[in-house]
């Protein structure tokens, strides 16, 4: 992860174009080191993100939606580091997921279980969101 090579989407699916259109998550994923990487604390558990600070902030705030505890997001490496052992490595790996947040994106340096949760959690929380939303729209709208 500090050689500086680019993160890549590890989709190969034609339909999901992996556009990110904020210069600041772009240039985190070209250039991804130890200065931009952020940890999700979620449930326990300890999972390491980059992206810039703002898609950082409404990823952590949608996972957060989803738990009945708290998400945060730590800017240093947490005590105890990652617990789960092929979450250490992840980050190892020149291709990685980038789920598009907003006009942004960011990798989940994860394993792909806690991939699968955190991003399970994510389109939990987007669908919350919705849901919130459309529920304060529908009540503005009523006499």
């Amino acid at each position: 992860m500090d050689d500086g090579t680019p993160l890549q989407s590890a989709s190969d699916s034609p339909d999901e174009k992996q556009v990110v259109r904020c210069a600041a998550c772009e240039s985190a994923l070209r250039s991804p080191g130890r200065g931009s990487l952020s940890f999700l604390l979620l449930d326990g558990l300890t999972v390491p993100l980059v992206g810039c600070d703002d898609h950082l902030e409404e990823f952590r705030t949608l996972c957060g939606l989803a738990t009945d505890g708290r998400a945060d997001l730590l800017d240093h490496r947490p005590a105890g580091g990652v617990n789960c052992p092929s979450c250490r490595h992840a980050p190892q790996r020149p291709r990685q997921r980038v789920i598009p947040v907003g006009n942004g994106g960011l990798a989940v340096l994860a394993c792909e279980t806690h991939q699968s949760d955190v991003f399970s959690r994510f389109r939990t929380g987007l669908r919350v969101r919705e849901h919130l939303t459309d529920s304060i729209d529908a009540a503005s709208t009523d006499p």
